[in-house]
């Protein structure tokens, strides 16, 4: 008895199966063709950004090459061609690699291009820091004490990934103006970090010594 009953259901559930077809067809195939060519088009792009991705490489690697050869006007007009037209992840790497050439050529103008870089929030925080380190390196013998404090003292707090670079490059300034107490602050924050690098921590003593400063302890 139950066989006959499971038969029923059986052919009832086809007969709703059968209707549910033939009035939604079109919607069921049309659902999968999308799909279909959903995934079809992800895998092209896939396929776009590594060939990309390996374009904008090899474009990257030859400016390098260059750069290195000493061709600097060569070498910028490829990172800048890069920095517009590359993969995401080189026209970064692009942008900061011609303002370290520049910067060779003419400084002045590549601490405007890190100070854009800076400002740049699509990068990250990361990397804005970066370009402000790498902008303050350039101008450490030049700019005013107080206009590199106030670049540089945010960078400072615990947690920023370059707090002991931006804390030394400001140990330095205030030596080289002659700012004893700003000296002694930074020298002080330097040698009791327990995670200040051994290199930070020996060219600070260098710099103490010549001061005739001592950190507290």
């Amino acid at each position: 008895m139950s066989d006959i009953f499971r038969e029923v259901d059986e052919d009832v559930r086809r007969e709703r199966l059968q209707q549910l077809w033939d009035r939604h067809s079109n919607l069921i195939v049309a659902a999968a063709l999308l799909v279909v060519l959903a995934v079809g088009g992800w895998r092209g792009y896939e396929y776009w950004e590594n060939q990309k991705a390996a374009e904008s490489g090899a474009a990257f690697e030859a400016a390098v090459a260059l750069a290195e050869a000493g061709k600097q006007a060569e070498a910028r007009a490829e990172f800048g061609k890069v920095a517009k037209e590359g993969s995401s992840g080189y026209r970064t790497l692009a942008r900061f690699r011609d303002t370290a050439e520049l910067a060779k050529i003419n400084p002045a103008a590549a601490v405007k291009e890190y100070e854009a870089l800076a400002a740049d929030s699509s990068l990250g925080r990361t990397l804005q820091d970066l370009a402000t380190i790498r902008g303050a390196m350039i101008e450490v013998d030049s700019a005013p004490l107080a206009e590199l404090t106030a670049k540089l003292e945010p960078l400072t707090t615990a947690g920023r990934p370059f707090r002991h670079s931006a804390r030394e490059i400001l140990a330095l300034a205030a030596w080289r103006a002659n700012d004893a107490a700003a000296a002694q602050r930074w020298f002080d924050l330097i040698v009791t970090d327990a995670e200040t690098p051994a290199g930070t921590r020996q060219r600070i003593d260098v710099l103490m010594t010549l001061s005739g400063a001592r950190a507290k302890t």
